[in-house]
């Protein structure tokens, strides 16, 4: 099937679809320039163990370089600005062709686009809180050096670190369209990463 037909395909069943759910994974930010996790070149996880620098041990006992992974991470994010693919599927929403999007990716990239309906299942770069108390805070700190809330517990970023589960919001959400769906759309995921596949 050439690709005309296979657009076309996808026309009808956008079309015929009474409720159309996106799934979206690393794949799709990498037209905007960021790495996704397992490619063999350039993969954010080719000569990095997740475990050291981004998980729930690590923001303990390895703070230092939990706080410089993560400190890129953001400082990377400022200039990234959504593709094609963000900005297709934001038109999609506004012209109710799609209902939801449900991602793996941190990075906020759906919200500037102008998506609203987001069930971010890995949580979000583009602000932190306290790990104690839960208080919201830009990212803007972490990355300056404020990392100390006035409870006294630590300002992280708002991401699903290794050993955390998912947000509940995000999964009961996710699960909900997801059931709800007659149309249902991947962008950019392997669907290898569990829960979430």
């Amino acid at each position: 099937m050439d690709i005309k037909a296979k657009i076309d395909v996808l026309k009808t069943y956008l079309s015929e679809s009474r409720h159309t759910v996106v799934f979206t994974g690393a794949g799709m930010g990498t037209e905007s320039g960021l790495p996704d996790f397992r490619s063999a070149s350039n993969g954010m996880w080719k000569d990095v163990n997740p475990l050291q620098l981004a998980s729930i041990e690590a923001m303990e006992t390895n703070r230092s370089g939990f706080i410089h992974f993560y400190s890129k991470r953001i400082h990377d994010l400022q200039d990234v600005e959504p593709n094609t693919g963000h900005q297709i599927l934001s038109m999609w929403e506004q012209r109710r062709l799609i209902q939801s999007i449900i991602t793996q990716n941190v990075d906020g990239l759906h919200q500037a686009a102008g998506n609203r309906k987001i069930y971010e299942l890995h949580g979000s770069l583009r602000h932190c809180h306290c790990h104690k108390c839960d208080t919201t805070y830009d990212n803007d700190c972490f990355v300056t050096g404020e990392r100390n809330c006035a409870c006294g517990g630590f300002i992280r970023p708002s991401v699903v670190l290794f050993g955390e589960g998912l947000p509940e919001h995000a999964i009961n959400g996710a699960t909900y369209e997801s059931e709800k769906s007659d149309l249902f759309i991947v962008l950019g995921s392997s669907l290898a990463v569990s829960p979430a596949n």
